[in-house]
This record gives C-alpha cells, sequence and structure tokens, in this order.
C-alpha cells in the first residue's frame, strides 16, 4: 500500500502522507499549514459555494488559516473557537468533541467578546476536514448557544462517510484506508 494518497484540491495536486488510526484504518493527512497558494485557491472556490453569511467561526487549530483567508477574500470577521481559556476569555462557553485525529477528549470554548460578535448573526462554521462529524457538531452547538444562526457548515474535505453528508459543503471527498 503507498504511503501517500495524491489528490487535487481546488485545482492544485497534493500527496498527502497516510497514518494508522487503528489497526484496520488509515488517513490520509491534510495540514494545510504553509500552503498559502492551496489555502487562497481553496478559500475561493468554497466561497462560491457557501450561502450568504455574516460571520465565521472554525475550531482551532488546523483550519485557522481557511477561517482567515475567507474571511480576507469575504470581507467578514471570524471567531475562533479555542482548546482552552484563555485569561482574557470572559465567561466562556463551553462544550466538549472527540475527533478522530485526536487521542483525547478536548474542550472548545468562547469568550464573551466571541459570543456577542455570533449573537443574532448569519454564521458559517468552517473546518479543513469534516470526518466524524464531531469537531463540527461542537462547533454547532456552540453556535446556538451563542445566539448565532448557523448558514451552512463547509471544509476543504469530506473524509470517509462525511462525503455522503447533505448538510455540509466541500471542495472534495477524501477515502478512508481500509487494511
Amino acid at each position: 500500500m503507498s504511503k501517500y494518497y495524491t489528490m487535487k484540491i481546488a485545482g492544485y495536486e497534493r500527496k498527502l502522507e497516510k497514518f494508522p488510526v487503528s489497526d484496520k484504518l488509515d488517513i490520509a493527512a491534510f495540514i494545510i499549514f504553509g500552503d498559502v497558494e492551496l489555502t487562497i485557491a481553496g478559500c475561493e472556490a468554497l466561497l462560491k459555494k457557501v450561502p450568504e453569511f455574516d460571520v465565521i467561526i472554525t475550531p482551532e487549530a488546523k483550519s485557522i488559516p481557511i477561517a482567515y483567508e475567507m474571511a480576507r477574500q469575504s470581507g467578514k470577521p471570524y471567531v475562533i473557537a479555542r482548546k482552552g481559556v484563555k485569561v482574557y476569555m470572559r465567561n466562556p462557553l463551553e462544550v466538549s468533541v472527540n475527533s478522530i485525529t485526536t487521542k483525547n477528549t478536548q474542550k472548545l470554548y468562547l469568550g464573551e467578546s466571541e459570543v456577542s460578535m455570533l449573537k443574532g448573526k448569519k454564521v458559517l462554521v468552517v473546518d479543513d476536514v469534516i470526518s466524524t462529524g464531531e469537531s463540527l457538531a461542537a462547533a454547532r452547538k456552540l453556535v446556538k448557544d451563542a445566539g448565532g444562526i448557523e448558514v451552512a457548515a463547509c471544509a476543504f474535505l469530506a473524509e470517509g462517510d462525511a462525503a455522503e453528508r447533505d448538510d455540509i459543503i466541500f471542495l472534495e471527498k477524501l477515502p478512508l484506508f481500509f487494511k
């Protein structure tokens, strides 16, 4: 079995290295950090597919470049659901998340100022890859708890069964690799 999976995203070919998740499953790791050309092109392509929105929310950390670039191209603000409470976060909202790429349960937080940015606004949920949907569910709960109105959820890639979902917008399908 090849150590890499090659795919095209927004017109750019990328080799994604495979990593084991279990004895029976490998995933191809999509890491957008440092890939400026793909970030710009992919965000441009995603923005053509999503409905009108007021603000973007993304979970920390791998999708931050995507949220930033979509915000830059659209002129709309973005907020980050943080993995830890920072000293400057007053009255944080909290949700738990179990992601396929993280070994332990994590929590995501929004501070009072981020909550005020979402309240009553049309919110676009942005991620890099949607797989099990756990991070997406946590971000959606934060939007709801903050009083925001989710208009869509999007990602560069939908992994495995997520590609069959009709409640997400994505650029390409990313297969799972069963052994």
